[in-house]
């Protein structure tokens, strides 16, 4: 009898093994621009890490207000967010970076991005005083390029957007905040470095409808008003198997940017875990930790 339920006990530890080796590996993916974008940037990158590492890797778009949950329910093995969220969660959560994103732009390899304040071309908006009063759209209080950065920026100049304009209102995505400026239901928007220029590579817009505020031209190749920050982190979860960890981890940095994974998402690559202390330093500033 004993032998019997060694045997039995053999057998279903057999049987949970094989059933977490065949448990999807799921990658929350932040929809900045929305759930059908982000599919369509990063859909494919769950196909090549599928055929890669030999198990049904899932992209799990997920809004700035799922993220937290999903984190909390242990329903996804990584986390690729803005640099805010890796932050804000990497000790409360024993999030990991395995990994930093390298944006592109033509030619050129960026791994930090900034935040974008702009307006329309015929706004009468020039410079960053001129904002007090105004209607100020962010993508959401959350949105690390589109309003963390920007905010720590009016904050310095001795501007609350909170207290100082005439509302402070999230538009939900980047996209969303750009057409709301465009279309004057905000004076004045705030999002992440890139984002204009590929809504306008998309044909949603066109650059010469908006002007820059407190345009910083540093060789960077985004027009952006902030300071740089290091590029979204590529994160394991704290259930995450190490060795699964590592396998993403070479996975990703074996990518060429000429796979369809990456022109899709328009990343250049991807490289070590970068040093996130001045975003942290940022989220101080504008009192989010």
């Amino acid at each position: 009898m004993k032998k019997v339920s060694v045997i039995l006990l053999a057998l279903l530890l057999t049987v949970a093994s094989f059933a977490m080796a065949e448990s999807p590996v799921n990658i929350g993916v932040l929809a900045k621009r929305g759930t059908e974008q982000t599919m369509n940037e990063w859909g494919e990158l769950g196909n090549y890490l599928t055929q890669k590492l030999g198990r049904d890797v899932r992209i799990v778009p997920l809004k700035f207000t799922d993220i937290e949950p999903a984190l909390q329910k242990k329903s996804i093995n990584f986390l690729l967010a803005n640099s805010a969220f890796y932050a804000r969660f990497q000790e409360k959560y024993n999030l990991q970076a395995i990994s930093t994103m390298v944006n592109k732009k033509g030619i050129f390899a960026l791994d930090k991005f900034g935040g974008v304040l702009f307006v329309r071309k015929d706004s009468k908006i020039n410079e960053l005083q001129d904002i007090r009063g105004k209607r100020f759209m962010c993508v959401k209080f959350s949105s690390f390029g589109g309003a963390h950065m920007a905010v720590r920026l009016l904050k310095e100049s001795g501007i609350n957007p909170a207290k100082d304009c005439a509302a402070f209102t999230e538009g939900g995505t980047h996209d969303k905040v750009v057409m709301a400026v465009l279309n004057r239901q905000a004076d004045v928007g705030t999002v992440r470095s890139d984002t204009l220029e590929r809504m306008a590579a998309e044909g949603k817009v066109s650059m010469d409808s908006f002007r820059i505020i407190n345009e910083i031209k540093d060789g960077f190749q985004f027009v952006h008003s902030t300071r740089l920050y290091p590029e979204w982190p590529f994160a394991a979860c704290q259930t995450t198997d190490p060795k699964l960890a590592r396998g993403m981890a070479k996975a990703l940095i074996l990518l060429k940017s000429t796979h369809k994974a990456m022109t899709d998402a328009k990343v250049y690559s991807w490289t070590y875990p970068a040093n996130y202390s001045d975003v942290t330093a940022c989220l101080r500033v504008i009192g989010a930790i």
